[in-house]
């Protein structure tokens, strides 16, 4: 799965844990200690969730490289005088 999948799984799940807080909310009411504390955890999940939603881009998608050009045209022959150094053999000689 993509971080975007995830992200968007991850919020069809707070969105679920809020509606079923609701529910809870209006049989057990929202003045006590517990489900005020649940409120605020809730909340904080949202926020932080929205904080990496916007953060997700930047740590997601590494920079890729800027493309070379590779010209059509011939190499220049000088490049290869030192070939024989490079285990290719010397120039007018072929291998035994």
């Amino acid at each position: 799965m993509s971080v975007h999948d995830e992200l968007t799984s991850v919020q069809r799940c707070l969105d679920d844990l809020l509606r079923s807080m609701g529910r809870l909310e209006q049989q057990l009411g929202k003045g006590g200690l517990e489900m005020r504390r649940l409120r605020s955890d809730a909340d904080h999940l949202r926020e932080s969730l929205a904080l990496l939603r916007e953060a997700a881009p930047a740590l997601v998608q590494p920079r890729r490289p800027d493309l070379v050009t590779i010209p059509d045209t011939p190499y220049d022959n000088t490049l290869w005088t030192d070939s024989d150094d490079e285990g290719l053999g010397a120039r007018d000689r072929h291998a035994p």
